[in-house]
């Protein structure tokens, strides 16, 4: 009996409605993810999980037989973290898509680790709630995927990342047992933290088969937006850290370089920028909104600092002309991929350093003679640097100046992902990041949870 029988009859006969597939044209799916990159060889099977126990069959096969196992949400990381490698079995917690209960009296939801973040949203709205982690694949990424990454979004600035909104994970352990980690409480420091250990372990250390998450009141009123347009990205970085030091919280601040610029104007039409700005220029962008209570008021103070650094300044009159600065943000990956082959990238460094940042990637693509169109959460410092080549693939040119990027951003003190993770993209650059000691211990840390290295391998870790 070989993994396959052992957990067809694991499974019984869900085995046959759908759970266990080894069809060529699924199992090909599953090696790819949105970086870009495709695994080499071919997956041995793809578990569609429906329940707890399916998952728990699937590791207690793997384990037997010492067989790779990479969960899977909906495929959108950036960084080949989920993506089927050769022998292995995908395990795909998509169809555990269930919000199991929301507590208005505790602001917490139960959700299963398929649940779509922008569905969950949808689900807390009639209570007056609203889920904060935000990536910018929010429509179709899963809260398990929004957690395996640590992933973030425009609103990190004010509501943190999604490690900030996970109370308490349900976890499958690579021998098959079932786990409960953190507290239904505000309050709860019994133990090591494993719950925080989990969210961005980047499914090494254990598969998410549920997770109970702080919601927040929504906000009320609408939000304020303000846009502007600046000569450079430096004064425009300067403008957003302005902002930061005058202690205001915006909800959204985001950063467009010129070569960012350039394509949307391009894309969306020379006139629709000239529509939000009267006839001024600019070779940067900077948005801001603010929401709750005090927004219109927090809006024309951040106004103020902005145009005393030079900035040129719209402060949208109602939600329809917000929508349009907005718009403006929104179209920047459609706008670069409609250029060529995109690899988005992902840095972070201290917010005071983000003008040394821009000048560096400006640097590094006139050296490569690469365009590097960039997009910044100006709020916290978390840089997207987009690699534009024709074609379609990426060249190792490209990950030459990706690697001279990442090893900036580390020495501007830095990191070389803020919210992406690590996965198979960027293991090569973790050891100098972290530091032998450091990465030592955390290779030893995942030897507790994984003993025979079947969860995920190759990926983070190598």
């Amino acid at each position: 009996m070989d993994v396959i029988d052992w957990l067809r009859a694991a499974l019984g006969s869900d085995a046959d409605d759908g759970v266990l597939s080894t069809d060529p044209a699924l199992l090909d799916v599953a090696r790819a993810d949105r970086s870009g990159w495709v695994a080499d060889g071919s997956p041995l099977a793809l578990v569609n999980a429906r329940t707890v126990e399916h998952v728990q069959a699937t590791m207690r096969a793997a384990s037997e037989f010492r067989v790779p196992v990479v969960p899977r949400g909906a495929g959108t990381g950036l960084a080949g973290g989920a993506n089927g490698s050769a022998g292995s079995i995908v395990l795909s917690l998509a169809g555990m898509d269930r919000i199991l209960e929301i507590s208005t009296e505790d602001q917490l939801a139960v959700v299963e680790p398929g649940v779509i973040n922008e569905d969950l949203d949808a689900a807390l709205e009639p209570f007056g709630l609203f889920f904060a982690p935000d990536p910018a694949s929010k429509a179709i990424s899963t809260i398990g995927g929004n957690i395996a990454t640590n992933a973030g979004g425009l609103l990190c600035a004010k509501y943190g990342v999604t490690r900030e909104a996970v109370l308490g994970l349900d976890v499958v352990l690579a021998d098959g047992r079932f786990v409960r980690t953190g507290h239904r409480t505000v309050k709860g420091v019994t133990g090591y933290d494993l719950t925080s250990l989990l969210v961005g372990s980047e499914g090494t250390l254990g598969v998410i088969v549920g997770a109970t998450v702080r919601v927040l009141p929504r906000p009320q009123g609408e939000p304020t937006t303000l846009g502007a347009l600046f000569a450079d990205v430096r004064a425009a970085s300067d403008a957003a850290a302005r902002v930061t030091a005058a202690h205001l919280r915006p909800a959204v601040m985001e950063l467009l370089d010129a070569p960012a610029l350039e394509r949307i104007s391009a894309y969306l039409g020379e006139q629709t920028i000239r529509d939000a700005f009267g006839a001024a220029g600019g070779a940067a962008y900077l948005l801001v909104q603010f929401d709750g209570p005090t927004a219109s008021d927090d809006a024309a103070a951040a106004a103020s600092v902005i145009a005393e650094t030079g900035g040129t300044v719209r402060v949208a009159a109602d939600a329809a002309e917000g929508e349009r600065l907005l718009a403006i943000r929104r179209a920047f990956h459609p706008a670069l991929a409609a250029t060529g082959t995109v690899l988005i990238e992902d840095v972070a460094v201290p917010r005071s350093r983000m003008p040394e940042m821009f000048a560096a990637i400006e640097r590094i693509s006139r050296r490569h003679g690469i365009p590097i169109p960039t997009v910044a959460h100006a709020g916290d410092g978390n840089l997207h640097p987009n690699f534009v080549a024709p074609g379609d693939g990426i060249a190792p040119a490209v990950w030459e100046a990706a690697g001279e990027l990442f090893r900036t951003a580390m020495e501007l003190g830095g990191t070389l992902t803020g919210e992406h993770g690590v996965g198979v993209l960027k293991r090569r650059w973790l050891a100098e990041e972290l530091g032998p000691d450091s990465y030592d211990l955390q290779v030893k840390l995942k030897s507790v949870f994984d003993p025979l290295g079947i969860l995920n391998p190759g990926k983070v870790f190598g």
